[in-house]
C-alpha cells in the first residue's frame, strides 16, 4: 500500500513539464510547484482543474478567419473612422501618443463618442438599460457575469421576452459559472417567444474545452449597434441593496453613443461566436453613427487568449502617463508585481496616487492578502483606503484631469490573467471631473491606512498575509 501511495505520488509530478512549458509568471510557477510537491495529490488535482490561464479561440475580428466588417468599410491601422481621425490630430501629441500605445498593446484602434454618461449606481443604470430596451428597433446583446434568479432578474428578463415578441432580436449571453444559480427553465417563455440564449462556457467536454478557472467577467450591453453600457454591474437584487446579508452595493456604469459601439459590438459578436459558432455579420448589426465625434474612447480588452495581458500593461501605462494624481477603486486587490512597482513609482515621482479597496466582500481572504501589499505601497507615499460603507464592487481609475476608466477589470491576479475582461478608457474632462466626484465621496466613506498604525497589526494578521500571500497567484 505504501508503495502504491508513493508511485502515485510520484505519477503527480508529471504535471510539472506541463506547468514549465506554460511560462507563467515565476511567482506562479512556484505556487503550483508549492502545491503539486507539498500537497500530495489533492495540490496536482487542484492544479489540473484550476492551473491552465490560457487558450486559443477562433475570432470574429479581422485578425482571422472572419471580419464582421467584411462588408463594410475598410479600417484604417489605428482609429475607427475618419472622424475620430480628425479629433486625434487636436488633442496634445502626449495625448495622442499614449492612445496610440494602448492601441498598440490592446491590439485594437482608437474609437470615439458623441455621449458618455456616467450611471453611479444600479438605481440609475437598471432604468436606463430597461428604457433602452423597450426602445429597442432592431437588436439587443447583452452579456453578464451573474443574473440572479431573483426579482429583478425576472423583472429583466420580462423586458426581454416582450422585446423579442414584438419582433426585435434577443441575444443574451451569461457566464456559466457567475450565473450557475439559475435555471434556464427560467428562459423557457423568453426562448419560446424568439429570444436567444446561450452559455459562455470554458469548460465544455463536447466541445473539447477542459479550461475550469477561465471566465467571462464582462458586462456588455449593445441597442441597436449605437448604443452600449459597459462596467462593473450584473444583474440581481444585490446591486440595489435588497440582499440584508450584503448591504449597501457600491458600482458603476457608463453608457455610450458613437462608433465605440460598433467596436464594442465586435467584442460582442467575438464571445458569442466562443459559445455558439454563430457568426454575427449582417451589417445591420453595425450601423453607420449619426453621433457627433466629441470624445476619444478606447477598449481595453483582456483575456487568457490575448497573451501580451493588455489589461496589466494598460494600468500600468496610465500609472506611467499620469503627472498629477492617479485615483483606482477596485473590488479586489491582488497585484501582481508589474502592476504593484508601477503604483509605487508613481507615487515615487511625486504623483497622488489613491487607491481605494472594498473592506467588505464576498472572498474576505481576498481582503487579506490584499493587506499584504499595502505595506511596500504606504511606504512609497501611496494612500490607500478601505471602503467600510458596504461592498464597492467599481473597477473606477482616473488620471490627471482628462482620463478616465471604468470596465470589469479589478486589480487582481484574476482579472489581470484570468478572465475575460472589458474596460472602457475615455478622454474627457468632463467625464473625468464626474468620475473624480464619486470617488471623492466614496473616499469619504473609506477608512484611511494609517501607516504608522498598521505596521502594528497583531502578529496573527501579519502571519496570515504571509501564509497567503505566495497562493495569491491561485486566489
Amino acid at each position: 500500500m505504501k508503495t502504491f501511495l508513493l508511485l502515485s505520488y510520484l505519477a503527480t509530478w508529471a504535471f510539472i513539464p506541463h506547468l514549465l512549458l506554460l511560462k507563467k509568471r515565476p511567482a506562479a510557477t512556484l505556487a503550483w510547484l508549492w502545491a503539486i510537491l507539498f500537497i500530495p495529490w489533492l495540490g496536482a488535482l487542484v492544479y489540473c482543474a484550476l492551473g491552465t490561464d490560457r487558450l486559443k479561440r477562433r475570432r470574429l475580428k479581422r485578425r482571422n478567419i472572419f471580419s464582421a466588417r467584411s462588408s463594410r468599410q475598410r479600417v484604417p491601422a489605428s482609429t475607427t473612422d475618419d472622424a475620430t481621425s480628425a479629433l486625434l490630430q487636436s488633442l496634445p501629441r502626449r495625448d495622442r501618443q499614449f492612445l496610440h500605445l494602448l492601441s498598440t498593446i490592446n491590439q485594437l484602434p482608437v474609437s470615439s463618442a458623441g455621449e458618455i454618461h456616467i450611471l453611479r449606481n444600479a438605481e440609475e443604470f437598471y432604468p436606463a438599460l430597461e428604457t433602452r430596451i423597450r426602445e429597442a428597433k432592431h437588436h439587443i446583446h447583452l452579456e453578464f457575469y451573474i443574473w440572479q434568479d431573483d426579482p429583478t432578474g425576472e423583472h429583466m428578463l420580462q423586458l426581454l421576452t416582450e422585446a423579442a415578441r414584438r419582433g426585435v432580436v434577443v441575444r443574451l449571453l451569461l457566464d456559466g459559472v457567475g450565473s450557475h444559480g439559475l435555471s434556464e427553465d427560467r428562459l423557457a417563455a423568453y426562448r419560446k417567444t424568439g429570444g436567444h440564449f446561450s452559455w459562455f462556457q470554458s469548460l465544455d467536454p463536447k466541445r473539447l474545452r477542459f479550461f475550469m478557472n477561465l471566465r467571462n467577467h464582462r458586462k456588455l450591453q449593445i441597442i441597436d449597434g449605437t448604443i452600449a453600457f459597459v462596467g462593473g454591474m450584473n444583474i440581481g437584487d444585490e446591486h440595489v441593496g435588497l440582499d440584508a446579508a450584503l448591504g449597501h452595493w457600491r458600482d458603476v456604469q457608463v453608457e455610450v453613443v458613437g462608433s465605440i459601439a460598433a467596436e464594442l459590438q465586435e467584442v460582442f459578436a467575438d464571445d458569442w461566436f466562443f459559445a455558439t459558432d454563430e457568426k454575427i455579420s449582417d451589417p445591420a448589426y453595425y450601423p453607420a453613427t449619426t453621433a457627433p465625434t466629441l470624445h476619444p474612447v478606447h477598449i481595453v480588452l483582456g483575456g487568457p487568449d490575448r497573451r501580451n495581458e493588455p489589461i496589466s500593461k494598460s494600468i500600468v501605462s496610465l500609472l506611467n502617463e499620469a503627472t498629477d494624481r492617479v485615483w483606482i477603486a477596485t473590488g479586489y486587490f491582488v497585484p501582481d508585481d508589474v502592476v504593484l512597482t508601477a503604483l509605487a513609482l508613481a507615487a515615487n515621482r511625486g504623483v497622488e496616487v489613491r487607491l481605494l479597496v472594498s473592506e467588505k466582500n464576498d472572498r474576505p481572504w481576498l481582503v487579506t492578502v490584499g493587506r499584504s501589499y499595502y505595506g511596500e505601497l504606504l511606504a512609497a507615499g501611496v494612500h490607500i483606503y478601505e471602503y467600510s460603507a458596504g461592498i464597492h464592487h467599481a473597477k473606477l481609475a482616473l488620471a490627471d484631469d482628462r482620463w478616465a476608466m471604468v470596465g470589469s477589470a479589478n486589480l487582481d491576479y484574476r482579472s489581470l490573467r484570468l478572465n475575460f475582461e472589458l474596460n472602457l478608457l475615455f478622454h474627457s474632462t468632463e467625464r473625468n471631473r464626474e468620475v473624480a466626484a464619486i470617488l471623492e465621496h466614496d473616499f469619504a466613506l473609506c477608512r484611511e491606512i494609517d501607516p504608522t498604525i498598521f505596521s502594528h497589526r497583531p502578529f496573527r494578521l501579519k502571519f496570515a498575509e504571509a501564509a497567503l500571500r505566495p497562493l495569491s497567484p491561485l486566489l
